[in-house]
């Protein structure tokens, strides 16, 4: 919805469109009122949907249509994974190859 000589993003109640300066500002306010690191900002509510998304498992490409990303590498710099879920992936990979090597009748 953004229009192309404006930085706001979204429409508000009152007709004007919401400059993502306010959005910034607000954020930052609740932010230090409730005591939370000063480093996050607004923008870390994106990071933290994306990197969710990937972590419940919902495919990348969907991800990467849901934020509206043109290509996958922008949506992989967004993606944030804890080191439990890199963890499980790699112990998920490791299995499967070991079961397939282990599988009788394997050719190769």
């Amino acid at each position: 919805m953004r229009h192309s000589t404006s930085r706001a993003l979204w429409p508000s109640e009152r007709g004007p469109r919401v400059e993502v300066q306010r959005l910034d500002s607000r954020f930052a306010a609740y932010r230090d009122a409730v005591g939370l690191d000063p480093a996050l900002e607004f923008h870390s509510l994106r990071r933290s949907y994306i990197t969710h998304l990937i972590e419940d498992g919902h495919d990348p490409l969907f991800v990467q249509q849901q934020v509206g990303h043109d290509h996958a590498s922008t949506t992989a710099i967004y993606t944030c994974v804890s080191s439990d879920f890199r963890t499980r992936s790699l112990r998920r990979v490791l299995d499967a190859t070991i079961e397939a090597a282990l599988r009788p009748g394997r050719t190769s």
